[in-house]
C-alpha cells in the first residue's frame, strides 16, 4: 500500500464540495487513514508551499490557501499517489478529463479544488507537515 496527501482547497470548501469529493475518493477504493480539518496561517501555508516561493503566483496562492479552512487527508491505495493524480485530473480544470475532481468541482487553474502528492518523496514531506503519527488510522 502507497500514501499520498489529498488536500480539499478553499473554493470547494466554499462551494460545499466536502462530502462530495470525499464520496468520489472513497468510491475509488481509498483508505482515508487520517483527515482533519485546519485553518492555514501565512506561515504555514508558505511553508507548505516554499518550493513555489519565487514563482510569480505565490503570493495569491498563499492568499488563496488561507481563505477558508481546508481538509487534509492521508489517502492509502496500491500506486495511491498515481490513481490519486489520475482522479484529481489536470491542473486546468478546461483541460481535465471528464469524470475527474477538477473537471468537476475546480474553478479555474489556480482555483482548482484539491491538492494531491505529486512523487514518493513529496508525499512523506507533505504527510509529515499536517500529521503527526498519533493521528493515523491502520489502513486495513
Amino acid at each position: 500500500m502507497q500514501e499520498t496527501l489529498a488536500i480539499i482547497k478553499p473554493d470547494a470548501v466554499k462551494k460545499k464540495s466536502v462530502g462530495k469529493i470525499i464520496d468520489r475518493i472513497l468510491q475509488a477504493g481509498f483508505i482515508v487513514v487520517a483527515a482533519k480539518t485546519i485553518n492555514l496561517t501565512q506561515a504555514q501555508a508558505e511553508g507548505f508551499y516554499a518550493v513555489h516561493r519565487d514563482k510569480p503566483f505565490f503570493a495569491n496562492l498563499i492568499r488563496f490557501m488561507c481563505e477558508t479552512p481546508i481538509w487534509v487527508m492521508i489517502l492509502s491505495k496500491e500506486n495511491a499517489i498515481e490513481e490519486y493524480r489520475e482522479l484529481m485530473g489536470s491542473t486546468d480544470p478546461q483541460e481535465a478529463a471528464s469524470g475527474t475532481l477538477r473537471r468537476d468541482f475546480a474553478e479555474t487553474i489556480t482555483r482548482n479544488a484539491v491538492h494531491g502528492s505529486d512523487s514518493r518523496d513529496s508525499a512523506y514531506r507533505e504527510i509529515a507537515f499536517f500529521f503527526s503519527e498519533s493521528e493515523r488510522i491502520a489502513a486495513s
